[in-house]
């Protein structure tokens, strides 16, 4: 099985005529410019317009079933109908109807220069009285071949079906969480606490399961945490509510290093095989 695309430019691949995806490839190759993103009314911003990938079983080439849960490689995935905001919105106690939300607010500024240097992604707010949460999305990075490889071979394609992915990728959990987004919330939770606030996560839920899933006696009480985490799921081509609960800053950094150091006697063994002489020459 191989990761493709799953929807692309907020439409699902399976469902597009073999005359749509070739429109999408050529906006994707920068060809012809890119469709308006259904989830920010507004023109898509992503190179190559990917908002979500998944596996997909092979037969002759071609593909014929996706297996698995769509993994969202975009973050303005996550801003369908507004129903992750509405969502936070409810948990804190806001009426979501007289709700306002406000984007990249500057957060951070350079010592050197100044100038802004970090921004938070949401911040919803209630006017009276006045109160407000952070908001970060964390959309899920893939290593591995380009989707230009994808881009490519769809624009030609004619036949029903849509080929298999030429391209051999994967989610990359590792680099989406403890890489990325647990530096933004090292640097942001500790703050909003001494601010009186919380900050709330968005993340879907293969990148949740992926760090653990949900915890055991997942506890709801504000009071008790400083991360609300927020777990919508994809219903077909609807981002529906999911899982949420609230965690502590410091068990939200454990749970997005999804890792453990090994025993001494495994490393050194993985060691002693990986040893070649430093002036060995090259092979």
């Amino acid at each position: 099985m191989r990761y493709g695309i799953a929807e692309w430019y907020g439409q699902e691949i399976l469902q597009l005529t073999p005359t749509r995806r070739q429109e999408l490839a050529r906006a994707a190759l920068g060809e012809t410019p890119p469709p308006d993103c259904p989830f920010r009314a507004m023109r898509c911003n992503k190179a190559g317009g990917v908002c979500s990938i998944r596996l997909y079983d092979e037969r002759n080439g071609r593909t014929v079933a996706a297996t698995g849960d769509p993994v969202i490689v975009c973050p303005a995935r996550f801003e369908q109908d507004a129903m992750v905001m509405s969502w936070l919105a409810e948990i804190v106690g806001f009426d979501p109807e007289s709700t306002s939300v406000a984007r990249e607010v500057p957060f951070m500024k350079s010592t050197s220069t100044g100038k802004h240097a970090g921004k938070i992604d949401m911040v919803v707010v209630r006017s009276e009285p006045w109160s407000w949460y952070g908001l970060e999305i964390q959309a899920v990075y893939f290593s591995g071949d380009k989707m230009d490889l994808e881009f490519e071979v769809l624009k030609d394609d004619v036949r029903a079906d849509p080929p298999y992915p030429v391209g051999n990728r994967r989610p990359d959990w590792r680099s989406s969480g403890a890489k990325r987004l647990m530096p933004q919330l090292q640097v942001k939770g500790p703050t909003l606490r001494r601010w009186g606030s919380k900050i709330a996560v968005a993340v879907d839920r293969p990148f949740f399961d992926a760090i653990g899933g949900p915890s055991e006696h997942p506890v709801r009480d504000l009071d008790d945490g400083d991360v609300i985490w927020l777990v919508p799921e994809l219903n077909g081509n609807q981002l529906v509510r999911g899982h949420w609960e609230v965690l502590t800053l410091e068990m939200s950094e454990t749970k997005l290093r999804a890792a453990e150091t090994i025993r001494r006697s495994d490393f050194e063994h993985l060691l002693r095989n990986k040893l070649k002489p430093l002036h060995g020459g090259v092979e």
